[in-house]
């Protein structure tokens, strides 16, 4: 037995199972050594999901980094040679022709993200599967690249353990359990276990269904939560008999019936012999935090594999009946079968990336067997250079605000997600009706008077438009076109559209609470944002501006996007995105630290709310309550200043800015004072209108960029067209990369707008996207791919009611960057052409030219 270290690197709390194994091998292949790995158990894991997961790998997702984390890992274990590539099938149900249009989606996403994946019919379905129905489906999806991890995941987790431990840069301890963290100044200092102390100046969770444990330790919580997964098994199966096979048929999904099939090949490999039904609950989720499992000496199985009645799945059992009948020709195995504990998430991400509270904590928490080693390529390289190849916003751990990490709302939102794991299709704008109300801005009672369309995004409570508007449909209404298509008019409401007229000719006032605000104050707080940012915001900008700037990572991607005010020599305030915010504020925290900066960074979110009033009557409008209307004059009031003012006798913190291609301001205003500022504004017949109208058709019309969006790490500022035609002399964080960008002859892609010249689909009806689409080459057919290695695909859609088309942004290659040129784009399973309007920026719509151009 190796006598236990007293000091490591790196100390990897789950050792055993594919996560923590995929982590350590990276972190190897990047120099890292003196590596120390537990776990509480076996190495590899036998009480973790590793030990019973199914092994099956699809890559059928709806998101670049999903799709990426999946392939990379699916080539990972093929070269290992660990890898059935035998195909997958997804069927749609004859009567489910919702899940024929979502396998039809599918196969679009493939398209822009890169997997293979192609719609078959049931005849070809059946000749891949002959256990399948024919009847009873309508359409299949094949994906060619989907395949089971053979035998086992929990074998690749061992062998790379073991090629590790031989390799001199891990020492592995099985039976080993972390009994605590020490933490001193927000720094990991070392992991307590039951074999004593050790140090570590880095500690990896990869914990599995404990990582919540693990993160109370730290003193914080991760939105994570184990839900059963019943798994049932039917033999003998005895079609592959000598074979040697792990599996002989294609996997089968059943999504419509929250379900999939797969048969174990060979009966004298490990499992063979048998068909494993698996299915996720959709009628009563059982939930179980990880408080509540059980010891290894105290489970049947483990405590991953909690007791099955059948019972529970009667039903959708006898539905899978129907499609493969085999199941109901062979033996129930009672004693086999299990509910195998799997994670579920509260926004549909995993929790990856470092505590937002301790420093050198890092987590890789909620994922599953098809993208462990694509997510231990991430954490290795995030841990290493800071960056990783795509952008990480969805999946970082820092994303989460406190009132995520509570409890209740964790349970409440990973119980609405458990519903749909499999089932239904997940809408691009699908709202959770759990964990609602958390944040309400001073207009609230107002707004829901006036019959407000509430959306969430961050706990706020966002009205998208409002039912008192509809009249301006009779105004408007041969501007705004009634989407048809069920799918483009989920969660839309016509009269945004209108609104968004209304205050073209006239003027708005957008209920823009949510912002994020975070305070920067103390002697170096000019110096620490003057680093940050890429702007100037430090030396002799003046107290009373504001600057819209960028941070950027330490490869020159684009990291945020956001505005930094001076409110004193030594006292600024940020503004950012609701979504963006916590994982910016922590950003700023850490660099303060890493800088040794003497400063103090506050959130002030909720603090302080803010109305933005645009359109051309902006100015005089305002006047009319101002208790200095010559304050607001365009030679007293110049473009990105900001006012202490008072409007009606409210003290507005006013700062001339817009998204939305008006004239305009942002009045921030501390939230007791908020609602007069809103009956005044209201009494003059200003009207509300809903951030439908800011955050996507006005800036889409004004080619504004969108962060975590059109912004994204992978792409630079000059790609972007956001770089200022000066480097400021300072030094910032990025500015070497972003030097190198700049000497470039071209840029390998460029962010451009784009029009959809024609939407009316196959069936004749008016289609108004939304989501990534691809971009494709008429000629060829094929998704655009820049010098890099970058597919391009619609970073933002939506329809534009002032010029009355789809608009989009999206970076295409060099040799694609020419205005009118045509190119083609795919929604579902239609072909639409679309026009290049604008290389970079270029505003379709602009107050100040009075015509849209189109």
């Amino acid at each position: 037995m190796a006598t236990f270290p007293e000091r490591a690197r790196v100390v990897i709390i789950g050792q055993g199972g594919i996560v923590g194994a995929s982590v350590v091998h990276h972190l190897i292949e990047r120099g890292w050594d003196n590596i120390v790995g537990i776990d509480k158990s076996a190495i590899p894991t036998d009480v973790g999901s590793t030990a019973h997961a199914s092994d099956f790998c699809f890559n059928t997702m709806h998101d670049q980094m999903t799709i990426f984390t999946t392939k990379y890992s699916i080539d990972f274990y093929d070269k290992m040679g660990r890898y059935e590539r035998i195909g997958g099938i997804e069927v749609a149900r004859v009567g489910d022709d919702e899940r024929m249009v979502e396998l039809k989606r599918r196969v679009a996403s493939g398209k822009a993200f890169g997997n293979r994946v192609e719609m078959i019919t049931p005849a070809e379905a059946k000749a891949k599967f002959p256990l399948l129905e024919e009847s009873m489906i309508q359409g299949a999806l094949w994906d060619p690249d989907a395949g089971l991890v053979k035998p086992r995941s929990q074998m690749v987790a061992g062998e790379l353990v073991d090629a590790a431990v031989a390799s001199g840069k891990l020492q592995s301890f099985a039976n080993t359990a972390c009994t605590g963290l020490r933490i001193e100044n927000g720094r990991i200092q070392g992991v307590e276990t039951t074999r004593g102390y050790i140090a570590a100046d880095y500690v990896v969770v990869c914990a599995g269904l404990w990582g919540r444990l693990i993160a109370g330790m730290a003193g914080e919580d991760l939105p994570i939560m184990p839900v059963d997964h019943p798994l049932t098994f039917f033999k003998p199966y005895l079609e592959f008999a000598g074979t040697g096979k792990d599996i002989g048929y294609p996997l089968l999904r059943d999504q419509g019936n929250s379900a999939y099939l797969r048969d174990t090949g060979d009966p004298k490999t490990p499992e063979g012999g048998q068909i494993e039904w698996g299915y996720y609950e959709e009628k009563n989720p059982r939930m179980c935090h990880p408080r509540d499992l059980l010891e290894k000496e105290q489970a049947r199985l483990s405590p991953s594999q909690r007791d099955l009645e059948l019972e529970q799945i009667m039903e959708p059992l006898e539905r899978a009946m129907e499609l493969t009948p085999i199941l109901g020709e062979l033996g129930y195995d009672d004693k086999y079968s299990f509910n195998g504990l799997l994670q579920v998430t509260t926004d549909g991400n995993p929790s990856i990336g470092e505590s937002s509270k301790v420093r050198g904590l890092w987590y890789a928490e909620a994922v599953w067997v098809k993208d462990g080693p694509g997510v231990g390529k991430l954490v290795a390289d995030w841990m290493t250079d800071g960056t990783t190849h795509l952008d990480h916003a969805r999946i970082d751990v820092a994303r989460f605000y406190p009132y995520q990490q509570e409890e209740q709302y964790i349970h409440d939102r990973c119980y609405e997600g458990a519903f749909k794991i499999y089932n239904p299709p997940v809408h691009n704008r699908e709202p959770y009706s759990a964990g609602r109300g958390i944040f309400k801005s001073p207009f609230y009672e107002r707004e829901k008077a006036l019959g407000a369309y509430f959306m969430e995004l961050s706990g706020w409570e966002r009205a998208h438009g409002y039912a008192s508007n509809e009249h301006l449909l009779e105004v408007y209404g041969d501007k705004v076109p009634v989407r048809a298509n069920e799918w483009d008019n989920r969660h839309f409401w016509r009269v945004s559209n209108a609104e968004h007229l209304k205050m073209t000719e006239d003027v708005g006032m957008i209920n823009v609470s949510h912002f994020a605000e975070f305070d920067v104050v103390g002697p170096d707080a000019a110096d620490l944002l003057e680093y940050i940012c890429v702007a100037k915001v430090g030396g002799d900008t003046a107290v009373g501006k504001g600057v819209y700037t960028h941070f950027l990572d330490a490869k020159g991607g684009v990291r945020a996007d956001l505005t930094v005010l001076r409110l004193g020599q030594d006292h600024y305030r940020i503004v950012d995105g609701a979504d963006a915010g916590h994982r910016d504020f922590t950003w700023v925290r850490r660099m303060a630290q890493d800088r040794g900066s003497n400063v103090t960074v506050t959130d002030t979110t909720t603090a302080y709310g803010c109305l933005g009033v645009w359109g051309p009557n902006a100015r005089t409008t305002i006047q009319k309550i101002a208790d200095e209307p010559e304050a607001w004059t365009s030679e007293a009031f110049p473009f990105a200043a900001l006012r202490n003012l008072k409007l009606a006798g409210v003290p507005v913190l006013a700062f001339h800015i817009s998204y939305v291609g008006e004239q305009g301001w942002e009045l921030h205003f501390k939230y007791e004072d908020g609602l007069a500022l809103w009956d005044a504004l209201y009494a003059l017949g200003v009207t509300p209108v809903g951030v439908e109208t800011y955050a996507n058709s006005r800036r889409m019309e004004k080619s504004l960029r969108l962060q975590n969006g059109d912004l994204l790490t992978e792409y630079n500022l000059y790609e972007a067209d956001l770089a200022r035609p000066k480097v400021k002399a300072a030094d910032f964080h990025g500015k070497a990369a972003h030097l190198a960008f700049r000497e470039r002859e071209h840029q390998p892609a460029t962010l451009c707008t784009l029009t959809m010249t024609h939407n009316i689909d196959s069936q004749g009806v008016a289609r108004y996207p939304l989501g990534n689409l691809a971009v494709m080459d008429p000629a060829a057919g094929a998704t655009l791919i820049d010098s890099q290695g970058r597919r391009s695909y619609t970073t933002s859609i939506a329809f534009g009611p002032t010029i009355g088309k789809n608009i989009a942004l999206a970076y295409l290659p060099h040799e694609y960057c020419q205005v009118g040129r045509e190119l083609q784009v795919q929604y579902f399973e239609d072909i639409y052409p679309v026009t290049v309007e604008a290389v970079g920026y270029g505003a379709l719509y602009d107050p100040e030219n009075i015509k849209p151009r189109s």
